[in-house]
């Protein structure tokens, strides 16, 4: 029988100010979260870069191997390359396991290829030399269908072209930040039909599927597809094989 929760990152990305709460309430809800995945063998928790050095320290002190990973960049993706790895060396430093960077699909999009090339490489550069997980959101309801495959293939191709093929495990593309305002009720994350353009261009690239992976079903499939990680803050339904209303 498939083992779901050794695939998820149970997720909680709101800010105090987008869940109207204060930041030791946010630190409590992440802790919660944290003690749902030690109980019940999630892989990891996601979280703001804020609560990463708290969150180690809980871990740690439980004894615990729940991976901790963070965003960078977060949601929007557009700051500086430079603004980028700084973030990320804090979070290295307060003992993120995983960075979930926002690849700059803005920049992409008008054509700076140059620059999201460059930051690709010099992040992951990063989380190399620190022997992090680097993971790469391209927000793949911003993009069609052929920006999908060709931004996957690119980042892809730089992988190989920039890291031996020892360090191609610890790089993901993944799907989406579960931010992004789509109209016409389009999905704001995960597909099938996105996840599969994403893992035929993929290559030697694992692919992550982040939100909108709400029923156990949903998630057998996505993992029987090939994604080796599911982003969600509904991971205790999915192992309790109980569909999640709402959320990421």
């Amino acid at each position: 029988m498939m083992n779901i929760a050794q695939y998820l990152d149970s997720t909680y990305l709101k800010t105090p100010a987008q869940a109207g709460i204060s930041e030791s309430e946010t630190l409590q809800k992440d802790k919660d979260l944290t003690q749902e995945a030690i109980d019940n063998g999630i892989f990891a928790v996601m979280i703001r870069p804020d609560y990463v050095s708290e969150i180690k320290k809980y871990i740690q002190e439980r004894n615990s191997n729940v991976v901790v990973g963070t965003v960078i960049g977060f949601h929007e993706g557009t700051c500086s390359v430079e603004e980028k790895l700084t973030e990320a060396s804090k979070a290295i430093r307060d003992g993120a396991d995983e960075l979930d960077f926002v690849i700059n699909y803005n920049a992409y999009l008008k054509g700076d290829l140059e620059l999201v090339e460059r930051e690709f490489v010099q992040c992951t550069q990063l989380c190399i030399q620190h022997h992090k997980i680097a993971k790469w959101i391209i927000e793949i309801a911003a993009l069609n269908d052929g920006q999908i495959a060709d931004l996957t293939k690119r980042i892809s191709r730089w992988a190989e072209e920039n890291f031996p093929e020892s360090n191609l495990s610890d790089i993901f593309v993944k799907s989406s930040t579960g931010f992004y305002e789509t109209t016409g009720g389009k999905p704001n994350g995960a597909t099938f039909e996105g996840i599969k353009i994403m893992l035929d261009h993929a290559g030697k690239l694992s692919v992550k599927a982040a939100g909108g992976v709400r029923t156990p079903e949903d998630a057998k499939k996505m993992i029987d597809m090939g994604v080796k990680r599911i982003g969600t803050s509904s991971a205790l339904a999915l192992i309790k094989n109980q569909s999640a209303s709402e959320g990421y």
